[in-house]
């Protein structure tokens, strides 16, 4: 469901809510959200609420950078941005484009870059776009809404934490993805990065709308819930796949990227049963005894059992008590051309992609 209410703004007491919502959308990747969080309070502090704006709402005058922290989020941690790297990437894409920027939009909702949109606004001066290109996280430039729809990146804004600039210029986004994975490795594997110009004429159909309204809706629905799983299921129009205890964690930084996989035995109704979720940045496949019951583009989170506060993949450890959900990808990734970009074949899974039932939205 989409808000089309042209402008709204985001306040200091939206940020739990948008904090919460997005690490569920984060589907175990896209970087933790806590310190996103508090970073964010402190920049509504200082420079008050945030203007969000519709895609409905665009003007001529309007050009929104699509900004994004990118990198491995096991790293992302422990490696905190500097003060001053946002202005540092719009100042060189308003010099690229010869235009002043007017709003960020997220490249994807989930996890700490959907938080972050805010805080980058408000330090900016900014409104927020809210859309964003995934729907959820996904770990690689290729796999955003723009590319599905055909829009062209004309340039990439890369700037990391000690100052250093870079700007490519690729003849496709699987290309950015090589020479820009290599230079955020050789910055210590975080970095922010800017591409796509988002205006009036080019953002109906080519991203994914109402993004940061809904996080800020799913987070305000777990946040008051008495029974937090449940209400997330609801709110997501989510299937539980398991509930259980977190028996094996296998995790490692490479290229990156956090890779591995994790297992969980069930417990209570699920006492018997055993799931195991594949992992590259974001939880990619859920197999129950090998079987697959979820894989991308739907979405699968790890939330914990008590809370419902979803667990990021860098997170996870023995014996945590968690709860599995799914629910459908946004229609755009069951396209031929999204599933080619962010089906399991674009993650090396040699296995159909069977949707998941329901409207996830």
């Amino acid at each position: 469901m989409v808000d089309h209410d042209p402008v709204r703004e985001v306040t200091r007491a939206d940020v739990a809510a948008l904090a919460a919502g997005c690490a569920v959308f984060g589907t175990g990747g896209g970087g933790p959200v806590h310190i996103e969080r508090l970073a964010t309070e402190a920049a509504l502090d200082e420079h008050g609420p945030v203007r969000l704006i519709s895609v409905a709402g665009l003007t001529d005058d309007d050009a929104a950078i699509v900004l994004s922290g990118v990198g491995s989020p096991s790293v992302g941690v422990e490696m905190l941005g500097a003060k001053g790297q946002p202005a540092t990437v719009v100042r060189e894409v308003e010099r690229l484009i010869g235009r002043p920027v007017t709003a960020v939009m997220p490249a994807e909702i989930g996890g700490s870059n959907g938080v972050s949109a805010v805080r980058w606004a408000a330090e900016l001066g900014l409104t927020v776009l809210d859309a964003d290109g995934m729907g959820r996280a996904f770990p690689e430039a290729t796999m955003i809404a723009m590319n599905v729809a055909g829009l062209v990146s004309e340039f990439c804004v890369l700037a990391d934490m000690i100052g250093n600039v870079a700007v490519l210029r690729t003849v496709d986004l699987a290309w950015l993805e090589r020479q820009a994975r290599a230079m955020i490795v050789a910055s210590g594997s975080v970095t922010l990065g800017a591409h796509y110009v988002m205006t009036s004429r080019n953002a109906p159909g080519a991203v994914i709308e109402g993004t940061v309204g809904r996080a800020l809706r799913v987070g305000r629905a777990l946040l008051a819930a008495d029974d937090p799983v449940a209400a997330l299921c609801t709110a997501l129009g989510a299937g539980l796949l398991i509930t259980g205890k977190v028996v094996d964690v296998e995790r490692t930084a490479t290229d990156g990227f956090t890779r591995g996989a994790m297992t969980v035995d069930g417990v209570g109704t699920d006492r018997g049963r055993r799931l195991r979720v594949e992992l590259q940045n974001e939880n990619l496949v859920a197999l129950d005894e090998g079987e697959v019951v979820a894989s991308v583009p739907d979405l699968i989170a790890v939330v914990d059992t008590e809370t419902g506060t979803a667990i990021s993949t860098e997170m996870l450890r023995f014996g945590q008590r968690v709860s599995v959900l799914a629910w459908p990808c946004d229609p755009l990734w069951r396209t031929p051309r999204g599933l080619e970009l962010a089906g399991p074949a674009a993650f090396g899974y040699h296995l159909p992609y069977v949707p998941l039932a329901g409207t996830g939205r």
